[in-house]
């Protein structure tokens, strides 16, 4: 941003200083090559008047030869003709040639002639007496060097001029641009770790213009309100987390006690008693796992998937085993690695696996393949179950979405909000063959940033899921 502020102010203020300078320069010059001629015209003028006192009224050439020898001394060349010949001239014979001759016939013709320029100087002629009847005229050749010279200084100091004017718009643009995109990416930066959970995370209100000053105390604002209800959510699942668990298992004890030296018939209805309660705490424990997932703001570190999918499967592995179902992990293709919040896709895929694994029966199949895309690593859990209507697909995803789940319909709605937190998608489709695949899309890890975290960090036993 700072540098398309900066070019575009350096562009706009070379095309001011082009417009400007560029016509000033161009008007300068002008008005010195006009001054230049008509002081020419002048000292040519000067000059002939001499020279009709001498041709026309046959006084003495002291007067004009006087005038000659001062032109002489400017450094100017000058001759003077009558009717038909050369009359006088100073030691300089630039003023003679055939371009004088011609400049000469004009005059006496009683024409205006256009001045050449020749071999560095400029050429002037004026009229010895009446214009009309004139009888004579003088030639005079200045040199150009002077007038080359102030032309030159004109443009030099016009570019210096333009130069100086440019380099200081290109300081105050950086400095401009900067004041106002510093700001914005500091506000950028305390967004981003504010994504990556950093709750406390706050912008500088100090800095940049009023309105961006405004935009960081409104992110402020919404930074605090975040933080504090993020926090009051996790204090009400821990709390709910404590209440609940503890008065269940005191209840589940009780029926133990009770259990122990009840009758027959009473022994089996404490039994689905207990069951029931077993039921409830695994609700509980599905529920605060979403209400978990959905709060997580979770810091991306890099997690290779093929370490993870590696120790997910040898986990669940005797799990799968007694239960005659092959569970295996496609060791093709490429491992790449995403960028997760910590424990995030062991968690991800102890669900899918629980959820496969009371699907598939036995002599079935449930395989983990992943692979790299363009700004995503896809990992595929398929299994050739019974698979899932179409309706109940498009509800998978939401708390007991699915009424004809065997467990507690919680596992999937955990998986998506644990994906979609990460910045991921997750979606389901029909197993070829007949079965159903989870396919997870996950943002791959930019090859920078916090430490990785390539293994899982105490997960529960799946035998005890």
């Amino acid at each position: 941003m700072t540098r398309r502020i900066a070019w575009t102010l350096v562009v706009l203020t070379s095309v001011l200083l082009v417009l400007a300078v560029v016509p000033l320069a161009v008007s300068l010059t002008a008005r010195e090559r006009v001054a230049h001629r008509d002081s020419q015209r002048a000292a040519t003028r000067v000059i002939a008047a001499a020279a009709e006192e001498h041709l026309s009224d046959g006084r003495p050439a002291t007067s004009m030869r006087k005038e000659l020898d001062a032109a002489a001394r400017r450094g100017d060349c000058a001759a003077v003709y009558d009717s038909s010949r050369l009359v006088a001239s100073t030691p300089c014979k630039a003023a003679q040639g055939e371009e004088s001759e011609e400049l000469v016939a004009d005059v006496l013709r009683g024409r205006e002639p256009e001045p050449p320029e020749s071999e560095g100087r400029l050429l002037a002629a004026e009229p010895a007496g009446d214009v009309r009847e004139p009888a004579g005229a003088v030639v005079l050749a200045r040199s150009s060097a002077p007038l080359d010279a102030r032309i030159a200084a004109i443009w030099g100091w016009s570019a210096v001029i333009g130069a100086a004017a440019l380099a200081a718009s290109v300081l105050l643009s950086v400095r401009l641009a900067r004041w106002v995109s510093r700001p914005l990416s500091t506000l950028d930066a305390s967004a981003r770790r504010l994504g990556e959970g950093v709750l406390d995370e706050r912008a500088d209100v100090g800095a940049g213009p009023p309105e961006v000053r405004r935009l960081a105390a409104t992110f402020n604002t919404m930074a605090a309100r975040t933080e504090a209800l993020v926090h009051g959510h996790r204090a009400v699942i821990a709390d709910v987390s404590h209440q609940l668990r503890t008065p269940l298992a005191a209840l589940r004890l009780r029926l133990d006690v009770l259990a122990a030296g009840a009758d027959t018939a009473t022994a089996v209805d404490l039994a689905a008693a207990q069951e029931e309660i077993s039921r409830l705490s695994r609700l509980v424990e599905g529920l605060l796992a979403v209400a978990r997932a959905e709060q997580a703001t979770p810091r991306p570190a890099a997690v290779r998937i093929d370490a993870v999918v590696a120790e997910r499967v040898t986990a669940w592995a005797p799990v799968a085993e007694e239960r005659g179902i092959r569970l295996v992990a496609d060791s093709g293709g490429a491992s790449p690695t995403v960028a997760m919040g910590a424990g995030h896709l062991e968690q991800i895929l102890d669900n899918l696996i629980a959820n496969a694994v009371d699907a598939v029966p036995s002599g079935g199949s449930i395989t983990i393949d992943r692979r790299a895309a363009e700004a995503t690593a896809r990992v595929r859990v398929r299994d050739d179950g019974p698979g899932m209507p179409g309706r109940a697909k498009t509800v998978a995803f939401r708390r007991f979405g699915n009424p004809e789940a065997g467990g507690t319909g919680l596992g999937l709605a955990i998986v998506h909000r644990l994906v979609t937190v990460n910045g991921g998608t997750a979606r389901l489709e029909d197993t070829a063959g007949g079965g159903l695949t989870v396919v997870l899309e996950l943002p791959l890890w930019p090859e920078r940033g916090p430490e990785r975290a390539d293994g899982p960090r105490s997960l529960p036993d799946p035998k005890k899921r």
